[in-house]
């Protein structure tokens, strides 16, 4: 029997922070260094450090990856530091279903699903798309590995559709 192209793990609980801020104001870039050890990311790249990572969104939306039961925390210490200002802190953890696609052909999966030229999507970048019908964010999280985030209401909808890619089965 041959190794598979790649091989698909649910990854387990991760915490997640949705932080929506003016991100240039400099206490936000202060609070978020505080929470994760991490310098604010640039547009469409993803900063990570020990134990944590920070995500760019959108123009006023960070999602900051922080151990799961540190999550909680995280979100009220943010709202706590950035109370005055306009901001949205929110523990996403639960909302949310992350996947690791690891192995040679892990390109090769997300070119069946996504709509995202994989061949240009260079380290430090992550990229919200969609994995067939489903909103998703992904980025290289390794070497020959992928990390992908998804609504944990269609998480198995998605992991399913990464494990068919990798059988070669239809879509």
């Amino acid at each position: 029997m041959s190794e598979p192209m790649a091989v698909i793990e649910a990854k387990g609980p991760q915490g997640m922070v949705s932080l929506r801020a003016d991100l240039s104001d400099e206490r936000v870039a202060k609070v978020v260094r505080t929470a994760t050890g991490c310098a604010l990311p640039e547009k469409r790249q993803i900063v990570t450090g020990e134990g944590a990572a920070v995500a760019w969104m959108s123009p006023d939306e960070l999602l900051l990856l922080v151990p799961h039961e540190a999550a909680p925390g995280v979100a009220a210490d943010l709202a706590g530091a950035l109370a005055g200002t306009h901001h949205l802190a929110t523990d996403v953890s639960d909302a949310r279903a992350m996947f690791a696609i690891r192995g040679p052909g892990a390109d090769d999966v997300v070119r069946k699903l996504c709509p995202v030229d994989i061949d240009r999507l260079p380290d430090g970048e992550i990229r919200r798309t969609r994995t067939a019908q489903v909103a998703a964010a992904l980025w290289r999280s390794g070497e020959g590995e992928i990390s992908l985030i998804a609504f944990r209401s269609v998480g198995g909808y998605v992991e399913r559709l990464l494990q068919v890619a990798v059988d070669g089965g239809r879509v």
